[in-house]
């Protein structure tokens, strides 16, 4: 069994601090050009070498995702990129497309390249090609079942690296590498302006059916009939952590510093309690099962790895999350008083009860006793987001711990 990595997403500065203090091994981050994310906050080029300073600081890699594909007007400005991405030293760079991997391998050959799942990598070939050309990891196909990752893991050489999504929201597309954004409104997910069309309501209008045989579930507002289910495999760890998987990656670069959080600690503590001892993995499934509840989510599924979905895979009759804690903030600073500094997110109040969230998987429920801003004035509630404000929630809270609600 290989000591599996921790892979988290980061969609900024921010999001990076939270993901490497709750259990992350490695964080894959996005510049302000040249991802996959284009509506993601990203990062500056002063923001990324801070991220990189921090992650390695605490033990934490740094991957950087350089992965559209790219056409003949985005070359000029990917070699100017790559100058920019040697001298900050990321770990590694996560590429789809042949040219940009050619110019990876050219201008910064002393960091990794890995190739993203945008690059469509269903077989152990594909991994051989793209090892003798350079690369140190691919990244699988989320189509790819669990034997054939088995398969792939016995058939390329061992120090070649298998990294694999295990949880987040799954594409429609083959591998993500999808036309609809672009189609109907002239945004290229491959280009990184996803619009994510195959989350919208439709109704399917056709005059006689013929050879229709798949039915169409919907309810009186229409139908979603590309809408999967997310990824989850907290359930199926000694699968995933027995398969010759290096590296498990959490999908969302778009998502909360709650939401990271949450699924870096829950997932970091099933994967340390495994490889301490599985009997102890199974006795704690009801905690893992109750935290990742906690995330915002649209329902879950295991994907390809147990065999191709079917329906049961897919929400035909709505487009609504799970959602059970809001994110109010984290904690920034702690003064000498006990005060919790924090940016607000989302309105709270004096007098109700919150948690704080600590990256060693405990919550603590506290009274909000007085909230302050900025001047000390006391105030009652806090409306406005991205407010600094103190907090005395009666002491318990250290740097980097989460502040959050219960919607239950």
């Amino acid at each position: 069994m290989r000591k599996p990595e921790l892979l988290v997403p980061a969609s900024s500065l921010e999001v990076l601090k939270i993901a490497t203090v709750f259990g992350a091994d490695a964080v894959y981050i996005g510049g302000e050009a040249f991802g996959l994310r284009a509506k993601a906050h990203n990062f500056s080029k002063g923001e990324m070498a801070q991220g990189i300073a921090f992650a390695h600081e605490h033990g934490v890699k740094v991957y950087v995702t350089v992965n559209i594909l790219a056409h003949n007007y985005d070359l000029a400005g990917v070699r100017e990129y790559l100058k920019e991405l040697k001298e900050l030293k990321p770990d590694a760079l996560i590429i789809a497309d042949p040219g940009i991997f050619t110019y990876a391998k050219e201008i910064c050959p002393e960091i990794e390249r890995h190739i993203s799942t945008q690059a469509n990598n269903t077989n152990y070939e594909t991994y051989r090609f793209w090892y003798q050309l350079g690369a140190k990891r691919v990244v699988t196909a989320r189509e790819l079942s669990l034997e054939e990752i088995r398969q792939i893991r016995a058939n390329i050489p061992d120090d070649m690296e298998i990294e694999t999504f295990i949880h987040g929201a799954m594409c429609i597309s083959y591998s993500g590498r999808c036309l609809l954004s672009n189609y109907l409104v002239g945004r290229d997910a491959n280009q990184g302006a996803c619009t994510h069309p195959c989350r919208w309501k439709y109704s399917i209008v056709e005059e006689s059916r013929p050879g229709e045989f798949m039915p169409v579930y919907e309810n009186e507002r229409g139908t979603y009939i590309f809408n999967s289910k997310d990824l989850c495999m907290i359930e199926h760890m000694d699968d995933i952590l027995t398969s010759g998987i290096d590296s498990l990656k959490i999908e969302g670069r778009m998502k909360t510093a709650l939401y990271v959080a949450t699924v870096a600690r829950t997932y970091r503590k099933a994967i340390d309690d495994y490889l301490e001892d599985p009997a102890k993995y199974q006795a704690n499934m009801s905690w893992y099962q109750e935290q990742i509840a906690g995330c915002t989510y649209r329902k879950f599924t295991t994907g390809f790895f147990y065999g191709k979905p079917g329906e049961e895979s897919q929400i035909y009759d709505n487009n609504t999350y799970e959602k059970g804690y809001t994110y109010l903030g984290f904690a920034e600073v702690v003064d000498e008083r006990g005060y919790v500094q924090i940016t607000q997110r989302n309105k709270f109040t004096v007098g109700e009860s919150i948690e704080i969230m600590k990256p060693d998987g405990t919550n603590l429920l506290v009274p909000v006793k007085a909230i302050y801003d900025e001047e000390g004035n006391s105030v009652e509630s806090a409306p406005h987001p991205q407010q600094k404000l103190f907090v005395d929630l009666g002491g318990g809270a250290e740097v980097y711990d989460i502040l959050r609600r219960s919607e239950a």
